[in-house]
């Protein structure tokens, strides 16, 4: 081997070894969280979902079919955009509500873009999956549209009863944001695995209702139900160690469903059947590629989901506050009024921050 030779391959290997230095410390930060460890490693070792350690879908799923994650990346990076990828100055419509003061003895529902949301049901206070800094480890990617940011976790309720947490990807779950308000936050309710990011964060085990797919919890007399979903999960180099999550929430005189983030499955037949008094429908709807039609609705598939549930009424996430797929911003907007149609089930059209009486 020539000294020139050997010179390349040692510079080459002195570089691998700086890059994963840098990103084993970057990864190393607070906010990445903790994998699950001790007891609650072993549960999920229980779980039926367990296997050759990952905590797999229900049903059979992959990413990206049958492409390698080289092949999909670099079609999503060179992929066509849409001209309407992101929207024009002041073209989302956003409503600033004081929610210092929500209406008494009312249920009422918040969305603040994308797939955060707040829920007033039987006068508690349910804030799920809120993203009010942060939808990915550094700052410069998935940035808001603009305006779409203006809710923060100091406007916020004073007191939250329950913060629920669909699955642990950044676009779901920041760490500032739940920082921020931990001292106001009641109950965390989270799928399994994902408990272990909540204690690295400085909340107490006694906070922590923590389920697996299937399993419910009863908390004085509101029920969470954490059904299963077909996604994926992870906040760092290791997927699928957490487990992620639809929610059924049955309040005294109401029942509200989260689809939480996921790609079709018969599962919403069986929810139907299984919950025939869904009184809202919260749809993933948005973020969407047919490069991965197995862990996001596509936008063929959100009428007959809607149908299958069979809820009283429905609304849509996932959409209107970054740019995570390719298609025009506004899309969604269209898919859901489709989905109405499809369906039959009236579909309440909300505003980002406008209160929705229910």
């Amino acid at each position: 081997m020539s000294r020139f030779l050997m010179k390349t391959l040692l510079t080459l290997l002195i570089i691998a070894v700086v890059i994963a230095a840098v990103v084993v410390i970057f990864t190393s930060q607070t906010k990445f969280g903790r994998l699950p460890e001790g007891e609650r490693q072993q549960r999920i070792e229980k779980s039926v979902f367990f296997k050759e350690g990952i905590l797999e879908n229900e049903t059979p799923t992959k990413i990206g079919g049958d492409e390698s994650k080289f092949s999909l990346m670099w079609k999503f990076l060179t992929a066509e955009k849409s001209d309407r990828l992101k929207p024009q100055e002041n073209e989302i419509e956003l409503v600033i509500s004081n929610l210092k003061k929500l209406p008494e003895n009312q249920d009422c529902y918040v969305w603040f873009g994308h797939s955060s949301f707040l829920l007033q049901l039987d006068g508690k206070v349910i804030l799920v999956d809120p993203v009010f800094y942060d939808a990915s480890p550094v700052s410069f990617v998935n940035k808001p549209f603009p305006g779409t940011d203006i809710y923060k976790p100091s406007m916020m309720p004073d007191s939250i009863d329950y913060l629920v947490i669909s699955h642990d990807h950044w676009d779901h779950l920041d760490y500032q944001t739940v920082t921020e308000l931990r001292d106001r936050i009641g109950k965390v309710v989270c799928p399994l695995g994902v408990g272990e990011d909540f204690e690295c964060w400085g909340f107490s085990e006694d906070k922590l209702i923590e389920l697996d797919c299937n399993e419910s919890a009863n908390d004085g007399d509101m029920v969470f139900r954490c059904l299963p979903t077909r996604h994926f999960s992870g906040r760092g180099l290791r997927s699928m160690r957490t487990q992620r999550a639809s929610w059924l929430v049955e309040a005294p005189t109401r029942t509200v469903f989260y689809s939480g983030d996921g790609g079709y499955s018969d599962r919403f037949y069986r929810f139907g059947k299984q919950y025939p008094d869904i009184d809202l429908a919260i749809m993933e709807n948005g973020q969407y590629n047919e490069q991965w039609n197995q862990i996001h609705t596509m936008p063929y598939q959100l009428g007959e989901e809607v149908r299958a549930l069979n809820p009283k009424r429905f609304v849509t996430v996932h959409h209107s506050k970054y740019a995570l797929a390719r298609h025009a911003w506004d899309e969604p907007r269209r898919n859901e009024q489709q989905a109405a149609q499809e369906s039959g089930i009236p579909l309440i059209v909300a505003k980002i921050g406008e209160i929705v009486k229910l």
